[in-house]
């Protein structure tokens, strides 16, 4: 049986999933199954997966569209051979050492999660500090998580974003936290994330340049870890107390700033902080072009 069963929920994206999936398979720790689940997808997903020709991939498809990761993320769970879980956005990537990182932390100190630091990107190549700080019921992203298989088994799954009024990883974190589960903190860097509710339209465009080049500098540059954490801390917020939505507040209150204030950079800027004060899951949809 694999150590980890890795889950990447997936919609009609099939141009990212050889970036995600191949920052998976450059791990440092090879004991893993990757289940890359479709949420009804309707492209050449299924091809582009059986493309890459590793046994440890398999794709799997749901019959109908839920709207969500936590369908598929469920669907992944119910299928899991692992004893730990990870999480990786399809246009997402990880960093080589992620899941030797995360697995120490998380077998040294007998903990039911570990998470680690995420670089989010804006649209414009900025990196967005944000540290995720599950156990106090703030924001932590999947990319940059991993579970025990018996925290779901115990609380549930990923439960339905209709029904909620949190994201539903927030939910599960906090789910996770009242039933007694401890977490730890690995304080590396070990996750790029591209948050798609910055990306007008990006599922109607279903662009792969910026995975590609974040691949790329992942791959050849020997300091990209330091580099990048150096910029982030440079940055001087205060990131392990920032919630999702201030963190969001703040990337576009810098990019402001650098790009200036032309007509079609304030409209970008106001826009999105529009969708972040009045939107929720929906909205945040149909901005992305779902």
């Amino acid at each position: 049986m694999p150590r980890v069963t890795v889950i990447i929920a997936t919609f009609n994206w099939s141009s990212v999933l050889p970036y995600s999936i191949g920052s998976v398979l450059r791990q440092t720790m090879s004991d893993f199954e990757v289940l890359v689940v479709g949420d009804g997808c309707t492209d050449d997903s299924v091809a582009v997966v059986a493309a890459i020709g590793d046994p440890r991939v398999r794709w799997i498809n749901l019959p109908a569209n839920s709207g969500h990761q936590s369908g598929p993320n469920n669907e992944g769970l119910s299928q899991a051979k692992g004893e730990l879980i990870a999480y990786l956005g399809h246009d997402d990537l990880w960093l080589p050492h992620h899941l030797a990182a995360l697995v120490t932390a998380i077998e040294r100190s007998g903990a039911g999660m570990a998470h680690s630091l995420v670089a989010c990107v804006s649209p414009n190549g900025e990196v967005i500090p944000a540290t995720p700080w599950p156990e106090k019921g703030l924001w932590g992203p999947p990319s940059c998580t991993i579970h025990r298989k018996v925290v779901t088994e115990r609380v549930g799954g990923w439960r339905d974003y209709r029904e909620l009024d949190v994201v539903p990883e927030i939910d599960l974190w906090r789910r996770a936290r009242d039933a007694g589960f401890e977490f730890t903190f690995v304080p590396r860097l070990t996750a790029v994330k591209f948050p798609a509710s910055m990306r007008r339209a990006v599922y109607q465009i279903r662009p792969c340049n910026e995975q590609a080049a974040w691949t790329a500098r992942i791959e050849n540059e020997p300091d990209f870890e330091a580099l990048t954490l150096a910029r982030m801390v440079a940055d001087g917020c205060d990131i392990r107390a920032m919630p999702y939505r201030e963190m969001v507040r703040h990337v576009i209150r810098q990019t402001f700033a650098r790009f200036g204030r032309s007509l079609g950079v304030r409209a970008k800027m106001e826009r999105l902080l529009w969708i972040q004060k009045h939107g929720g899951i929906d909205t945040a949809r149909k901005f992305k072009g779902l």
